[in-house]
């Protein structure tokens, strides 16, 4: 079937569908394949649930052809629709990607934008090589900015989706110690999130940069660039920034003060301030937007229980994002503080060292009580008053059943795999 056809069958459709348990009435279900299933074997399910119209690659499976859409490979044919979606529209898309921040950066760019435009951005983190396709195709014609978040894990899957979405401008937030194992080193997340660099510079398209970021500074100097600083000549010039614990920033003689945690969230607060610049937001309507933001799913979120205020910062974790936890929560004027730390996953032949590492960090600082969670951070398990070592999540239970604390300054971080925000019932 040619994409033509395919589009006309979508124009038809309510929504897109991969998942049987999620099929809405009138939608487009693609069947695709992963290691352990292969949907083809649900299409006629899927029509059954109310699809109307079943794209699939297998024809043993081919049994209704009023509905059901036989192509070669059904994830590229998700892809190429959703492609052929964005050129149709013709809006501006922004990407962003990065190391650390990627879903608050783009929550912050989407509620900023939203003052003045009809936006829609990436749900969750719906933001792979199945994820974006399925972002595109959310847009409509009343859309007026689409807003992407683009994740990887290895080199090429940038390029790839930028292929697919076809962005107008861009934004990294950064170069960390992420998906190590798959990117091969930093030198490899550095080189693998560029490739956003340089599908913009090849379509001459426009970059945001934060040139206090040198290697940000360095990939984008040939690129069309609007930027932000603390330190330089930019487009947007941020006059402070304070974080205890929330994240206060001051821009062309307006404060913003946000419910985020931690001064490493404020450049995904100063990237959406500018940001909203250039696409013309009044100053008091970006400092409305992000002061109204609240941040959801276990991502730097202050809460409290059991008369201790706690830090929620369980969503996931790595060795660049740890660290940047660790010193801003050194930094808090509190008294009395906890951090409970849980191990960083995809980070391959480095993980035992990273883990040392961030052991490191809290060596000097007796002040903090720390529990480390884990079976790479109890491989790196050492003597010292303030450190406590857990080979497991139910050895950190045990611990806290007669020992509750009280009054304390708590910071909870870790792997999403480690799902510490079950630390919240010890509590």
């Amino acid at each position: 079937m040619r994409i033509e056809e395919l589009y006309e069958c979508f124009l038809q459709c309510k929504t897109v569908a991969t998942d049987t348990r999620k099929i809405d009435s009138n939608s487009l279900f693609f069947a695709l394949k992963g290691d352990n299933f292969d949907a083809n074997e649900f299409a006629q399910e899927a029509l059954k649930k109310g699809a109307a119209f079943a794209v699939i690659d297998n024809k043993k499976f081919f049994t209704d052809e009023d509905k059901m859409i036989l192509v070669p490979n059904s994830l590229k044919a998700l892809q190429d629709l959703a492609n052929y979606h964005r050129q149709e529209l013709g809006l501006p898309i922004i990407a962003l990607t990065g190391s650390n921040g990627k879903t608050t950066t783009k929550e912050l760019i989407n509620t900023v934008l939203s003052k003045k435009y009809n936006t829609k951005a990436t749900v969750g983190n719906l933001n792979n090589h199945i994820g974006v396709p399925l972002t595109l195709l959310s847009f409509d014609e009343n859309t007026d900015i689409g807003i992407v978040e683009m994740g990887a894990n290895h080199q090429k899957e940038i390029e790839l989706l930028c292929r697919i979405a076809q962005p107008d401008y861009g934004y990294i937030t950064n170069f960390g110690k992420a998906h190590l194992e798959g990117f091969g080193g930093v030198e490899g997340v550095i080189k693998g999130k560029s490739e956003l660099y340089q599908y913009l510079e090849e379509h001459n398209k426009t970059v945001f940069v934060n040139l206090d970021d040198p290697i940000q500074k360095e990939k984008t100097a040939s690129i069309n660039q609007n930027s932000f600083s603390q330190t330089e000549k930019a487009d947007v010039t941020i006059d402070a920034v304070t974080a205890n614990p929330m994240v206060k920033i001051s821009f062309n003689n307006t404060q913003v003060n946000s419910h985020l945690i931690g001064i490493y969230n404020a450049n995904n607060i100063n990237a959406a301030i500018t940001i909203g610049k250039y696409f013309n937001v009044s100053d008091l309507d970006i400092k409305d937007a992000i002061e109204h933001y609240i941040p959801s799913n276990n991502r730097s979120q202050l809460t409290e229980k059991n008369d201790n205020r706690i830090i929620l910062d369980a969503y996931n974790a790595n060795p660049s994002s740890m660290a940047a936890a660790i010193a801003n929560f050194i930094q808090l004027e509190d008294s009395g503080k906890i951090a409970i730390l849980g191990d960083m996953f995809e980070l391959g032949n480095e993980s035992i060292e990273e883990h040392q590492k961030v052991i490191g960090l809290l060596i000097n600082h007796p002040e903090i009580e720390t529990h480390f969670v884990g079976k790479d951070f109890f491989a790196n398990k050492t003597t010292h008053m303030h450190f406590h070592f857990h080979e497991t999540f139910d050895n950190l239970s045990e611990s806290f059943k007669n020992n509750k604390p009280k009054n304390k300054m708590i910071l909870i971080k870790g792997s999403r795999g480690m799902a510490l925000e079950r630390t919240l019932d010890l509590l």
